[in-house]
């Protein structure tokens, strides 16, 4: 899928500047982690784990299809001892656009490394040589990009002491290998890092396991307004959060003191930044029971209406959860060339109107195969949608619809029978991610019309996927039950 700017609404424009500014990135292979101040590692080379911490900075830059990654570090602790290494990596990137996919090869370009131990024997690391293959796919899906990568890699380093009046120098070659998971959308990413160290000494060798997962996500929180002489009660923030953790464990067998095996953790956390929201006042919702939904997707600009009744009862159309779903994960299009001032744009379907501002959405949504119309010459823009066409939409956004088992299967509804066959996966993957839960006699109800309250439910439990699911997912359930 391709993403690209246009001139938006004003609504839409304040979600555009709560975008993070970087996706989760776990800085180079070394276990790391930091926040806007400091950066920290541990050191393994030597007889016992030794912690680091100090300045790292990391720059991109792409230029046609090849992505460069620099990477610097400068870094100490209290005993006096010094890290100092410079890393930079460039990626080739293939982009596959009929299947949605790309894939990335990187390579290490340029390296140096040198660790100064502040001990009796002055010894010295220096990296001699660094042999580094990553290969990666991210699978680009409208709401969400998915990647997968893995990692083999040798550093040879030489290991300077001086015994005595002798400066000895002897080898030291650690082995790489491992890989890395993550996901980015509107709402969040993450990204965690498995790597598995062998390192050989004259000594003997260790084994070392990192596991670190780096997240950025924003969340919606609600702020009560106290005084009883105002316009409003209360509002939404979004709270946009960075943080990092790390654990190391390690088995060195040839530590002189010490335990020779353990377990180091380490975490870093970035000030969270608070945005205030507009604030709703719908007349008509005050005592409904989607209230809460409603006023979360007026308040990011997801609904804009105009209008003082938000008429929750009412059919939700179809244009108009089309539109909301494309607003509720940023879905950008292609902006326009300027044509000739004559020249009036053909709509992609004839109850579809071009000049409507929300017309760019439908036709993101539509070009990217995440809705389907009515028939070759209509969308279906004023049918009331419903709960099979509505999660199908969600579902496909998502691209998780190839995660329902192979075609044949039931599912757990008394009334699957009644399931329209095209919404058949998508309400599957729904029900299995939580999205979506059956009535009390365990009917899904595919074919109910959903009311504008309903819908807002259904769009509201969709962003608590995008922010707070997939990071469980790609972080907690990886780092603590892989």
């Amino acid at each position: 899928m391709k993403k690209f700017t246009i001139n938006l609404l004003a609504l839409l424009l304040l979600l555009t500047m709560l975008t993070p500014s970087a996706s989760a990135k776990v800085p180079d292979f070394n276990g790391g982690v930091l926040d806007e101040y400091e950066y920290e590692e541990v050191f393994f080379l030597g007889n016992s784990p030794v912690t680091f911490s100090g300045k790292a900075t990391v720059t991109e830059k792409e230029n046609k299809n090849q992505l460069t990654s620099t990477y610097k570090f400068t870094l100490s602790n209290i005993y006096g001892d010094k890290l100092t290494r410079s890393v930079v990596y460039v990626s080739d990137l293939k982009s596959y656009e009929t299947k949605g996919q790309t894939t990335s090869n990187k390579k290490v370009k340029s390296y140096s490394e040198k660790v100064t131990m502040n001990d009796s024997n002055k010894t010295t690391f220096t990296l001699d040589d660094y042999q580094f293959s990553q290969g990666s796919v991210i699978d680009n899906r409208p709401a969400t990009d998915y990647y997968s990568g893995n990692v083999i890699a040798r550093k040879i380093y030489i290991r300077t002491a001086k015994v005595g009046k002798i400066t000895e120098k002897k080898e030291v070659t650690v082995y790489m290998s491992g890989r890395d998971v993550g996901y980015k959308n509107f709402w969040g990413s993450t990204d965690t890092q498995f790597i598995e160290y062998e390192i050989v000494t004259p000594e003997g060798t260790s084994f070392v396991t990192s596991k670190v997962s780096d997240s950025k996500s924003r969340v919606l929180e609600y702020e009560p307004h106290t005084p009883s002489l105002s316009s409003f009660v209360g509002g939404h923030s979004v709270i946009s959060s960075s943080n990092m953790v790390s654990e190391y464990t390690f088995n060195m067998p040839y530590r002189y003191s010490g335990p020779t095996t353990g377990t180091i953790y380490l975490n870093k956390e970035k000030t969270p930044k608070v945005e205030r929201l507009i604030v709703p006042k719908f007349r008509d919702i005050a005592k409904h029971w989607s209230k809460p939904n409603i006023e979360k997707l007026y308040s990011l600009g997801i609904f804009d209406e105009s209008s003082n009744f938000f008429s929750p009862d009412a059919a939700m159309k179809k244009d108009q959860f089309t539109v909301s779903v494309a607003k509720a994960v940023d879905l950008r299009v292609l902006e326009e060339k300027p044509t000739k001032k004559n020249t009036v744009k053909k709509a992609l379907f004839e109850d579809l109107d071009p000049k409507d501002p929300n017309y760019v959405y439908i036709e993101s949504v539509l070009n990217n195969g995440i809705v389907s119309p009515v028939n070759a010459k209509k969308f279906g823009a004023k049918n009331s949608i419903t709960r099979a066409e509505a999660v199908t939409i969600i579902v496909r956004s998502l691209g998780l619809e190839g995660r329902a088992p192979s075609p044949g299967y039931k599912t757990n509804f008394i009334d699957d029978h009644k399931i329209p066959k095209e919404a058949k996966d998508s309400i599957y993957v729904a029900s299995e991610l939580g999205l979506i839960d059956p009535d009390r006699k365990n009917r899904i109800n595919a074919n109910e019309v959903l009311t504008r309250g309903k819908a807002s439910q259904l769009l509201v439990r969709y962003l608590n996927f995008l922010e707070s699911d997939l990071k469980q997912n790609y972080r907690d359930d990886m780092l603590y039950f892989d």
